[in-house]
Formats: C-alpha cells, structure tokens, sequence
C-alpha cells in the first residue's frame, strides 16, 4: 500500500496566479490540475507552461460530447502531453470507448467522472429524475460501466471509495476530490473527506484544493497533507 499522490488544484484566474501560487508552494507542488476556469482563460499554453516547469498536469475538463467529438479532444489533449485526462461516464459506453481508442495506448490515463462531490443524494436524484437515489449506488453503477468501456479510473468522493473497489478490478483508479484538512470548511463541497481517510480508504490520487491553496501558508498546508497521507498509511501497514 502507497500513499496517494497528491495534486495541487490550480483553479485560479491566469497563469501568472498559477505559476504565483506553485512559487509558494515550492518543489513539492510537481503534480497540478488544470481545469475548466484557467483552461478557458489561458489555453492549452498554460498546460504547455506547467510542463515546461516540471509539473506533471492533470487536465480536468469533464469531457462529455457525442463520441466523435470527445475522441478528437483526447487526441488533442495527448498531444499536450498530460498524465490524466476526465470524461463524464454519464456520456456513455460508445463515447467512452471512443476517447479509449483516440488515447491509445501512450495517452493520458482517463478516468471516467461518476458523481460531483458537491451533489448530496437529493440532488443526484432531482438531476437523475428519479424520486429517491443514493450517491454509492451511482457511483458504483457508474465506475463498473466505465471499467467496461476501457477507463483506467474514476473520479468519486472519498466515502465512495468502498464501493468503487468492490466493484472494480484490481489496478482500476480512484481519484478523490473534495478534500479537505481537519477543521477547514466545506465550502461548496457535500461529500468531504480528510487526507488522512482518503490514504485509508485507499485512493490513488487526491486533488487538494481550497485547504492549501487558499491557506496562509500554502506549503506548510502541503507538508501537512502529505504528511497526513503518508502517516495514514504508515498506520494501516503497521496495523
């Protein structure tokens, strides 16, 4: 058992707050998100920038589109060089194994997008149109039908973890938002989890956002979380 890598979300306005922000941070900061705010702001230039420092990125645009518009869009995203790339598995079996295809095999790794961590299970059955639905029971539909159409993970909250390993094979990815360190709020997000139960549960990424990036001292911030991922796992080998 390995500690999740840990991503710094760079969900911030420009490049320059970006490359600001990883200055603070320093060497420990080398795996980034780029998601849909400054992507929409800056490009692919700015994931081209995050690779020319160092940093491996992970491109976190949701894809969701009929399947030949989202296979040209892996493409062009594999050209960029990322490490992982999200689509919606709502978007489908065809439209899934139509991105695996256009990743082949030296693309970024996808991983399909089951359930928003900032959606409560009312929310998730007012979308779904149903009157009564529970977010495990989507997530666990959702990663099984992406494993089928060939993702290399999925992306679900931590308390879902669970499910998604029950479900899963062995290798299949689980990458967690919505984290945040003991005692910081929740912000928009429902379905929460500490680093420290993200190691536990056994993710194999976690993206930490607003509990480091936006802390006074963002470093330290990471040194804890990391700290708190590897401590978790040093804890469950020993016990």
């Amino acid at each position: 058992m390995t500690a999740p890598t840990p991503i710094i979300a760079l969900d911030v306005p420009s490049r320059r707050d970006a490359e600001a922000l990883l200055d603070r941070l320093g060497p420990a900061a080398e795996f980034v998100k780029v998601g849909l705010q400054l992507f929409t702001a800056e490009g692919p230039d700015v994931v081209l920038a995050m690779t020319d420092r160092g940093c491996r990125v992970f491109l976190d645009l949701k894809l969701h589109d009929i399947p030949n518009t989202v296979a040209h869009a892996v493409e062009s995203a594999a050209r960029l060089g990322v490490d992982l790339l999200t689509l919606h598995a709502s978007g489908g079996a065809a439209m899934m194994r139509a991105a695996r295809s256009a990743a082949g095999g030296g693309g970024p790794k996808l991983l399909g997008v089951t359930v928003l961590t900032s959606l409560s299970d009312a929310e998730v059955a007012e979308a779904w149109g149903r009157a009564a639905l529970s977010a495990d029971a989507e997530v666990g539909r959702l990663a099984r039908l992406a494993e089928e159409a060939g993702m290399d993970g999925v992306v679900a909250s931590v308390r879902e973890l669970p499910t998604v390993r029950a479900v899963a094979g062995e290798g299949f990815l689980a990458l967690t938002p919505g984290i945040r360190l003991a005692g910081d709020d929740a912000g928009d997000q429902t379905r929460v989890a500490t680093p420290a139960e993200a190691a536990r549960l056994g993710a194999d990424y976690v993206v930490l956002g607003r509990s480091v990036t936006a802390a006074a001292e963002p470093a330290a911030a990471l040194a804890r979380a990391v700290r708190e991922l590897n401590e978790a796992v040093s804890e469950g080998i020993a016990g």
